[in-house]
C-alpha cells in the first residue's frame, strides 16, 4: 500500500534523531574542554546540568552562561558496488547554556537553568540516492531544570531536581509514487512536545586531593501532536496522507560517575563513565488520527551505551589554567540499522581550553572540541534506499556504503559572581 510505504519511511528516518551524535553535551565551556569529565568536579554553575551536589561546594550567587558553535561534517560513499560520494549539506548549530545557583544557608544551594540537551540536523541534496530514506532532518530540545542541594556532612551532599523540557521535530523525505508519476516530498512536522524529567546527585570529599561524584538524568517522553503533509501528483491526491497524528518519542537515561585527583597544586585530573540508556528507544509508533490510515509501529533495536572521559587541568597561575580531555563514544545502534538521518559511528573526542579570570568576580572560558566518528561501512544493511513491491522485500536494494564523519566545537562562556 502506498501510505504504508510512505509513512515506514518516515519511521524509519525519524528513528535516528535520537542516536548518540544528537544527544548534545555543550553545557559549559569549562566542562567540554575537560572532555566532559567533570561530574566529580562540578564546580561552577554549570553543575546545575551535570552534578547538582556540586552546588553545596559554591558560594553565594554565581551565573555561567555562553553558546557553542558545532560545524558537523559527513560524505557517503555507495550504494555499493558504486563508490560514488555524496557529501552532506554543511550546516552551524548554536547550542547555548544559562544556568544560575544561589546558596540559601551553610546546607542548601538552589539553581536552575536552560540548555539543549538533544538538537542538531541533518540535510542532504534533494536529489541524492539516499533522498528516500532521509533529506532533511531537525530536532530542537529545551530544558529548564531546578535542582536542590543538600550538604549532609562537611564533605558529602546530595542533589535532587525536576526538569520541564519542550521539542520540535522536522522531517522532509521523498516517496516514490509510481514508475509513471514520480516522487512525492513527504514531510513530518511535530511542534511544541513537551515533557518533565528528574535528577539526582551526590558528591563526596575524602580529603582535599579526592573528588568523587555521580549524577543519574531520568528520561524524558515526548508526546508529539502534528501534522503529515504528502505532496505529489493530482490524480493520486486522494490516496497521499494528509493529516493530523500524534507519536511517543523517548530521549535516554543517564548515568554517570566520576573521580578527580589532585596530582600537585597547579595539576588536577578527572575521570568520568557515562552510561546512556539508549534501549528505552526500541520501537516507534505512529497514530494517524484519520480512522481510514493505519498506524505503524516500528521496531528501532536500539541499545544501551556509554562513553568514557578523561581531563585534566593546570594552573599556570592564579588566573590563567589551561585544558585539555578526551574521550570514546560508542556507537548505540548496529551498522546494518544506521540511516542518513544520522550516520552515526563509533566517536573520539579530543578538546583544549582555557580559563581566565579578568576580575575578581568576573571570568571567561573558551574550549575546542574535535570529534572524529570512525569510518563505518554498512555491508548489510535494514534500509531500503529504492521502491519494491509491498510484500516482497527480496526486491529492494539495500542501502550499503561507507560513511564517513567529523564535527569542530567552538565553545564560550562568561562566569560571574555575585558575592
Amino acid at each position: 500500500m502506498i501510505l504504508r510505504k510512505i509513512f515506514t519511511i518516515i519511521i524509519l528516518g525519524t528513528s535516528l534523531l535520537f542516536a548518540g551524535g544528537f544527544q548534545i553535551n555543550e553545557h559549559g565551556a569549562r566542562a567540554m574542554a575537560l572532555g566532559n569529565a567533570f561530574t566529580a568536579i562540578a564546580n561552577d554553575a554549570s553543575a546545575v546540568y551535570w552534578n547538582a551536589a556540586g552546588l553545596s561546594y559554591l558560594n553565594g550567587t554565581q551565573l555561567i552562561l555562553g553558546t557553542a558553535l558545532i560545524r558537523p561534517s559527513t560524505s557517503f560513499r555507495g550504494v555499493y558496488p558504486n563508490v560514488t560520494k555524496f557529501d552532506m549539506n554543511a550546516q552551524t548549530f548554536f547550542p547555548s547554556h544559562l544556568f544560575l545557583t544561589h546558596t540559601i544557608s551553610t546546607r542548601f544551594s538552589v539553581g536552575a537553568g536552560f540548555s539543549n540537551p538533544f538538537g542538531l540536523a541533518t540535510k542532504w541534496e534533494s536529489d541524492w540516492i539516499g533522498k528516500y530514506l532521509a533529506i532533511e532532518t531537525e530536532l530542537e530540545t529545551y530544558s529548564f531544570p531546578f535542582v536542590v542541594s543538600f550538604r549532609i556532612l562537611p564533605n558529602l551532599s546530595v542533589s535532587g531536581g525536576v526538569s520541564y523540557n519542550f521539542a520540535n521535530v522536522l522531517i522532509t523525505q521523498k516517496s516514490s509514487q509510481t514508475p509513471f508519476v514520480g516522487d512525492a516530498n513527504v514531510k513530518l512536522e511535530g511542534d511544541d512536545s513537551f515533557g518533565f524529567g528528574y535528577n539526582f546527585g551526590v558528591m563526596w570529599k575524602p580529603n582535599d586531593q579526592i573528588s568523587v561524584g555521580a549524577a543519574f538524568r531520568s528520561q524524558v517522553k515526548y508526546g508529539f501532536e502534528g501534522t503529515g503533509q504528502t505532496v505529489g501528483a493530482e490524480q493520486l491526491a486522494d490516496l497521499l496522507p494528509n493529516g493530523d497524528l500524534t507519536a511517543d518519542l523517548t530521549t535516554p537515561a543517564n548515568l554517570q560517575g566520576g573521580i578527580v585527583y589532585q596530582v600537585i597544586k597547579q595539576l588536577r585530573l578527572s575521570a568520568d563513565f557515562q552510561w546512556v540508556g539508549w534501549s528505552s528507544y526500541d520501537s516507534l509508533i505512529i497514530d494517524f488520527n484519520e480512522p481510514d490510515i493505519e498506524d505503524i509501529s516500528r521496531a528501532r533495536l536500539y541499545k544501551d551505551s556509554y562513553v568514557i572521559r578523561f581531563g585534566g587541568q593546570y594552573d599556570l597561575n592564579n588566573d590563567i589554567s589551561v585544558l585539555g580531555g578526551i574521550y570514546f563514544d560508542k556507537i548505540p545502534v548496529d551498522p546494518e540499522n544506521v540511516n542518513p538521518s544520522l550516520p552515526d559511528s563509533d566517536r573520539l573526542g579530543f578538546s583544549v581550553g582555557i580559563d581566565v579570570k579578568l576580575t575578581e568576580k568576573l571570568g571567561i572560558t573558551g574550549s575546542y572540541l574535535f570529534v572524529r566518528a570512525d569510518e563505518l561501512t554498512v555491508n548489510n544493511s535494514n534500509e531500503i534506499y529504492t521502491p519494491y513491491d509491498e510484500g516482497n522485500e527480496a526486491s529492494a536494494s539495500k542501502f550499503n556504503g561507507t560513511y564517513n564523519s567529523n564535527a569542530s566545537v567552538l565553545s564560550l562562556s562568561l562566569y560571574y559572581s555575585f558575592n
